[in-house]
């Protein structure tokens, strides 16, 4: 029976042991470098989309990523991630259940990050010192890793995120400290307790200042009755409800509907949309390509394609804004209350001129907005006409953006060229990324070599390898025989544009950039 017990007790411990320690950088550059193995990546610098479990998340400064399988991990066109990739093997167990995390976890601490950079620092010293100085730094980073994930489990599970849902829909009726304090099953007094220091505000404050931004959001839209907007909000008549409003806001609503609007855009394309509107935020997010074609002030500019938000809160606190524009399901949207109302789009279910539209309605220049959709849609039409005498029905098209590792083809949903393509010039989606369900993902992501199994009459690359390794991979699909059987190659209807920074935008300014790009291309 001892002996028996003692075989159990040796299958539940687990012992994780570091084979490979490389930069992140590195990795990008070379994915030969990661093995079949588990591994923990760690962000200590640079933002970047990546695809994690068929999802897309942003990663920067302090995301961690714990894979099963190192193989596993694409990182998107021209990343510019820094941080540490930990290859590592398991003793006890097939698979590391114990450090396993589906989605990437955020924001973790300074600590984890410079654990992980002197753990990388000291794989490097081939100095003998301490034998198990690394192995002790090694089982330190393991232990921050694994209490970073029972506290935010424990977070996850606190009823203060699920009472302030509660008051999120239903902020509009009576409520009541003790009201809230019995659905969370806690004493009145613990709730005041645990709720201000959760939010920073007392529970009466908090309600006060979410009907008032909820009746910012809508006069944004328009000028209702102030007793109609009073009773939308929770107030039972307007007096009061303009007092508190003129109390938090320093205006009354009235005032705040007809002022000019500080702006913040927490990204590119909504950026975009206000320049081509004759409007440069207070502070906005420029790509690199809107850079080059709009001068603006380094103190009106966040760099990057989204920012985050919560390292630079006092930046978009400086700039006192009357409004904050941003994409829907922000988790900075509670961070956000307390600086001004967040206008917030959707940028899957919205198309580019549905979020154009609504920007220029709350900056109200509706006919801005118009003139320059009618100048764009004659455009359009003049395009289809040479398109028509050139090429006649215009068939399949695919859009192509090609790292070093991953080729990534993009549907209407996320731009790049393609909702001008499917949308405006008539062009229709090949059968083979139908089938693979793009219209409902958006994208498709699949290794370099694959690309030669979507077949379209025309084939669009807007984006090219960087990195020799990528460029070498491309180079032999190109000059395989398969690629050379396509009837797009036969035809000479390849382009290869490669304008990454160009293409990656989904606005306006971006969208005719585009099409003006795609029009040379198909008629040249």
């Amino acid at each position: 029976m001892k002996k028996n017990k003692c075989k159990e007790d040796m299958a539940i411990s687990q012992v994780y042991y570091p084979v490979q320690i490389t930069r992140l950088e590195d990795i990008i550059c070379d994915h030969e470098e990661l093995f079949s193995l588990p591994c923990i990546v760690v962000v200590s610098e640079g933002v970047a989309l990546c695809p994690v479990n068929d999802k897309e998340f942003k990663l920067s400064r302090g995301s961690v990523l714990l894979l099963d399988n190192a193989k596993s991990f694409l990182i998107t066109v021209e990343s510019k991630l820094r941080g540490i990739v930990i290859q590592y093997r398991t003793y006890g167990h097939e698979k590391p259940s114990i450090l396993h995390h589906v989605k990437p976890i955020l924001n973790c601490s300074y600590r984890i990050i410079n654990l992980a950079l002197e753990l990388q620092k000291a794989s490097r010293n081939t100095s003998i010192g301490n034998p198990f100085h690394f192995q002790r730094m090694f089982v330190e980073l393991l232990e921050a890793l694994y209490n970073e994930l029972d506290n935010r489990k424990k977070h996850d599970d606190l009823w203060i995120e699920k009472v302030l849902d509660y008051i999120d829909l239903y902020f509009h009726e009576e409520l009541t400290r003790d009201q809230v304090a019995e659905i969370a099953q806690v004493s009145p007094e613990h709730f005041s307790r645990t709720f201000h220091k959760h939010t920073g505000y007392t529970f009466s404050a908090y309600l006060t200042l979410l009907r008032i931004r909820k009746s910012q959001q809508r006069l944004l839209q328009h000028m209702p009755k102030l007793d109609l907007l009073a009773q939308e909000v929770g107030y039972s008549e307007g007096t009061y409800f303009s007092r508190k409003f003129k109390q938090l806001i320093g205006v009354s609503p009235t005032a705040y509907y007809k002022k000019e609007k500080r702006i913040v855009a927490l990204n590119t394309n909504h950026t975009a949309c206000l320049i081509a509107l004759g409007i440069t935020p207070e502070l906005g997010v420029y790509s690199p390509w809107l850079e080059s074609v709009r001068q603006v002030s380094p103190v009106h500019k966040l760099k990057g394609y989204e920012h985050d938000i919560a390292s630079n809160y006092q930046e978009i606190t400086a700039a006192c804004p009357d409004v904050i524009i941003n994409y829907s399901g922000s988790m900075e949207k509670q961070f956000l209350l307390s600086l001004a109302p967040v206008f917030e789009l959707s940028c899957r279910q919205l198309s580019w001129r549905e979020q154009f539209g609504l920007i220029a309605n709350i900056v109200d220049r509706k006919e801005v907005y118009k003139s320059w959709l009618q100048q764009y849609d004659e455009q359009i039409a003049l395009c289809n006409h040479i398109l028509d005498q050139q090429h006649g029905t215009r068939g399949t098209a695919i859009v192509w953006e090609i790292g070093s590792h991953t080729a990534y083809c993009l549907n209407s949903s996320h731009g790049r060229g393609s909702h001008i393509l499917y949308e405006d010039l008539g062009f229709s989606r090949p059968d083979a990324i139908i089938t693979q369900n793009i219209e409902q993902t958006g994208y498709l992501t699949v290794d370099i070599e694959e690309i030669v199994h979507f077949p379209a009459d025309y084939i669009f690359i807007t984006a090219l390898p960087t990195k020799d390794f990528g460029k070498e991979r491309l180079l032999t699909v190109l000059h395989s025989e398969k690629w050379q059987s396509l009837m797009a190659v036969q035809k000479k209807q390849v382009y290869f544009i490669n304008q990454y920074e160009l293409f990656y935008g989904y606005d306006p300014l971006s969208t005719a950039s585009q099409l003006q790009k795609l029009m040379e291309v198909l008629t040249s």
